[in-house]
């Protein structure tokens, strides 16, 4: 199936003009508290698999996955294609283009997005290895192992040292995600119960 995505002023008439719309934001519960569009649920991609079928059986209108800049969120929208359920588009852009839009966002607790802190891990690993690898050749493998693991991450657009990340104290939200509740919006009608 090919993927389905829409700008964020689609987004945005969407979800004044059909209830039955509803925002899926797949990002960690510590991105989605840092700042989320009113009237999405969190459903963080790392749950999706777990609760595929229920998800696919459940489903009770179109599906706008949202994530940070839309690579987690096109991943969603195949893994839910995959298994039947069809009526699902991706933000392009994510919460980057939301922001940069101008629209409305919810905001909690400040942090910095995943993918910048992937970039500051890696970035940091490869220039430490770089400067050790004056003092001892081999740590230049260091990098390299860096390197090779960032491009496996750009071809099969997944990213394990992000998956990893995400397990760290910080990237913890205050509450942890209320999956069922989440589920549950994604089952029922939802043009009553914005906020």
């Amino acid at each position: 199936m090919p993927d389905k995505s829409i700008d964020v002023a689609e987004v945005r008439g969407l979800v004044d003009t059909d209830p039955d719309t509803l925002l899926v934001d797949v990002r960690t519960p510590a991105e989605y508290e840092n700042a989320h569009i009113p009237g999405s649920v969190n459903l963080p991609l790392g749950q999706v698999d777990r609760h595929l079928e229920r998800i696919v059986t459940d489903a009770g209108g179109r599906l706008v996955l949202v994530c940070q800049s839309g690579n987690r969120a096109t991943q969603c929208q195949a893994r839910l294609g995959a298994a039947g359920l069809t009526d699902t588009v991706v933000m392009t852009g994510g919460m980057n283009a939301w922001e940069a839009a101008g629209a409305t966002v919810l905001r909690g607790r400040p942090r910095w997005a995943l993918e910048r802190q992937v970039r500051l891990v890696a970035g940091s690993i490869v220039l430490v290895s770089v400067l050790a690898s004056l003092m001892w050749a081999p740590a230049v493998w260091v990098a390299a192992f860096i390197g090779a693991g960032l491009t496996f991450a750009a071809v099969t657009n997944t990213c394990a040292m992000g998956m990893m990340l995400t397990r760290l104290p910080y990237n913890q939200p205050r509450d942890a995600v209320d999956v069922e509740a989440s589920l549950a919006r994604i089952g029922t009608a939802r043009g009553d119960s914005r906020s």
